[in-house]
């Protein structure tokens, strides 16, 4: 499987990066993608060196999978050329999140809800997704009428 990394010279990106390694994710290539600033610079992956290629670039790849973790506005513009080639992106932005035509997915819960014609599945913030992970047995057993987060 060809993999895009949408951001990947970031800190998310980087850790994005490690896990995909230290998971073993069975890819046939790596693509590191970053802004134009980042372009040709070297990212690590599995003990090897890849350089940055551009958004533009990526796309032309048609990776079948792209990891996106550049901010809003890189998903919004970018995310929907990406799925026109047939690529899933899977976005850490909030750029989807409420957009009642994306599955906010939490893989955990509600992965099921997927279809092959999802290109663009948002997913909630990391506070969101670790508190629902943790919460949804509790909810099962004993319905949570209200739940009051504030984080810093």
């Amino acid at each position: 499987m060809k993999v895009a990394v949408v951001g990947a010279t970031g800190m998310v990106g980087e850790v994005m990066r490690q896990v995909l390694a230290e998971r073993h994710f069975p890819l046939t290539e790596f693509l590191p993608v970053a802004s134009e600033k980042s372009v040709g610079q070297l990212v690590n992956f599995g003990g090897k060196s890849y350089p940055v290629i551009s958004l533009a670039d990526a796309v032309a790849a048609r990776p079948q999978l792209a990891l996106f973790s550049a901010g809003g506005s890189v998903s919004l513009e970018w995310a929907p050329r990406f799925a026109a080639v047939g690529t899933v992106v899977i976005d850490n932005s909030s750029a989807w999140r409420m957009d009642p035509d994306k599955p906010l997915v939490v893989p955990e819960l509600n992965a099921d809800i997927l279809t092959p014609a999802d290109k663009i599945i948002a997913n909630p913030n990391c506070s969101t997704i670790q508190l629902v992970v943790a919460l949804n047995k509790l909810h099962q057993a004993y319905t949570a009428k209200r739940i009051v987060v504030s984080t810093y």
